[in-house]
C-alpha cells in the first residue's frame, strides 16, 4: 500500500450515478472504553483478526466500492498502515490511511477530505461493525445511485421503546413520559450512503454534535431514506457483543468452509 496519494479515477464514459464511482471511509479513531482497557476497540482481535480488517474487507468485498480510506487515530496512522499491509486485502480496491481528529465527525472529515476526485458516492461505516453482509452494503450504493442524497440501512425495533426525564444521578429511577410507536422507529446501521457533494456540504454546513452523518443531512432539510439493515451488521460496543460476534464469524467460516 502506497503512501502518495492516489491518481483519481477515470472518469466513466456513461457519467451521472448510475456508473458513479464509490469509496468507503471507515472512521476508526476511537478508543471504545466500553470494551475495557487494552487496544484501540477497532484493533481488538476477532477470530484472530483486528475488527478494522473485517471491516474494510466488509467494504472491498462489495465490487462497486473501489477505494477504502482508513481514518487511525490521531497517533496511529503508521501502525494502520502496517497493519492494513499485513493482511490480505482485494487486490482491485485501493486503500488509503490517514490521522484522525478528536471526535468521529472530525474524522470523517478528514477522510472526506482525503478522496481524490472522481468518486461521487461515499459509504460511511463504522469500524465496530465488523460483519455487516455485502448484500447490505451493495443495497445502501443502489439507492445513492437511484437518486436517494443519503441512504442508511436499518432494521424495526423488537423491544418497546420509552422515552424518559433523564435521572439527576446516573442509576436512580427515571419518569416515563411518552411510548413511541415502535411501528415509525427504525434502528439505524451503517454503512451510510451519500451523495459525495450532499456529505461535504453537510460537514461544512453542520458544526452540531451528531450521532451519525446521516443526521446532518437531515439538518440541511434534505430526505433520508432507509433500507433494509442486517441482523449481523450489528455493532460490537461491549464485552457481551465480542462474544456474538465471534459466534457468527465462526458460524460463517464453518458455512464457508474454512
Amino acid at each position: 500500500m502506497s503512501d502518495d496519494p492516489l491518481p483519481p479515477p477515470s472518469p466513466s464514459p456513461e457519467g451521472g450515478r448510475a456508473t458513479a464511482r464509490t469509496a468507503a471511509v471507515i472512521p476508526a479513531a476511537g478508543r471504545g472504553v466500553r470494551l475495557g482497557p487494552g487496544a484501540p476497540k477497532a484493533l481488538r482481535a476477532l477470530g484472530g483478526t483486528p475488527m478494522l480488517i473485517h471491516a474494510v474487507r466488509a467494504m472491498a468485498a462489495s465490487r462497486a466500492v473501489s477505494l477504502v480510506v482508513v481514518v487511525a487515530p490521531p497517533d496511529g496512522a503508521p501502525e494502520v498502515k502496517s497493519l492494513l499491509d499485513a493482511h490480505a486485502l482485494p487486490d482491485r480496491t485501493d486503500f488509503l490511511v490517514v490521522p484522525g481528529g478528536e471526535s468521529r465527525q472530525e474524522s470523517v472529515k478528514l477522510g472526506l477530505d482525503a478522496l481524490p476526485s472522481g468518486y461521487d458516492i461515499v459509504l460511511v461505516h463504522d469500524a465496530a461493525r465488523p460483519l455487516v453482509p455485502v448484500d447490505t452494503v451493495d443495497a445502501v450504493i443502489e439507492a445513492v445511485r437511484d437518486g436517494a442524497p443519503a441512504v442508511v440501512p436499518a432494521l424495526p425495533l423488537a423491544d418497546t421503546v420509552k422515552q424518559v426525564e433523564p435521572a439527576d444521578v446516573p442509576g436512580e429511577p427515571e419518569p416515563v413520559t411518552a411510548t413511541p410507536d415502535r411501528s415509525l422507529l427504525r434502528a439505524v446501521q451503517t454503512p451510510q450512503g451519500f451523495d459525495r457533494a450532499t456529505l461535504v456540504r453537510a460537514h461544512e454546513t453542520v458544526k452540531d454534535d451528531v450521532t451519525d452523518d446521516a443526521s446532518m443531512v437531515e439538518q440541511l432539510g434534505l430526505t433520508v431514506v432507509t433500507v433494509p439493515g442486517h441482523e449481523e451488521a450489528f455493532k460490537v460496543t461491549r464485552p457481551l457483543d465480542m462474544v456474538l460476534a465471534e459466534a457468527v464469524l465462526a458460524r460463517r467460516r464453518l458455512n464457508d468452509g474454512f
